[in-house]
């Protein structure tokens, strides 16, 4: 499985490393791959604390799984989230590559690009706390889960549970197994 984590201006750190981390950790026991990706070429991208990361390249049109980190949803005048929901791009790509057939999986505010895609409508999915008003204004059926699973769209909850989705990603790819030995290198307890 190629999963490719979707960074853009202001996204937030661990939104996108968490979830890689325990990606590439699962690619020492099975067939399954993470690349951080772009929507345009660029040497550097910072996130919203100021980290500051090369890209592995652009999104490609064979991804299996596109992973949208938040951040930055609450302040339009910032790069994050909200000025990405105003460009229109990432929304348009996630329609465009959910229409083609890959999965599309979100951690804390990324679900507003999802829902801005149209993916949400009426779907069962969850955000950070602080965002649950507006996803539900956009169509969402909100939940108070750390993650929630709806078949070709996943949602994971505020920040620290993009752990708890991308262990659940590889326990239902490569079995839970996988995903129990990976979580015990993190030293972290499974959300199930």
């Amino acid at each position: 499985m190629q999963i490719e984590i979707l960074l853009f201006e202001g996204f937030d750190e661990l939104d996108a490393i968490g979830p890689y981390e325990v990606f590439r950790l699962s690619s020492k026991h099975g067939d399954l791959d993470a690349r951080l990706v772009t929507l345009k070429p660029t040497e550097l991208i910072e996130a919203r604390s100021g980290l500051r990361l090369e890209p592995d390249g652009t999104v490609s049109d064979n991804a299996d799984l596109i992973l949208v980190p938040g951040g930055g949803w609450s302040n339009p005048d910032e790069p994050g989230v909200n000025r990405e929901y105003q460009r229109g791009e990432i929304p348009e790509l996630l329609r465009e590559r959910f229409e083609d057939g890959a999965l599309i999986a979100s951690v804390c505010t990324g679900s507003l690009l999802l829902a801005a895609a149209g993916l949400l409508e009426d779907r069962p999915a969850v955000t950070h706390r602080t965002a649950r008003a507006d996803l539900r204004e956009m169509g969402a059926d909100v939940r108070e889960d750390r993650f929630v699973d709806d078949g070709r769209i996943l949602t994971a909850g505020g920040i620290t549970s993009g752990f708890d989705l991308a262990l659940h990603i590889v326990g239902r790819e490569c079995g839970s197994d996988i995903a129990d030995t990976v979580a015990g290198e993190l030293e972290y307890e499974r959300a199930i």
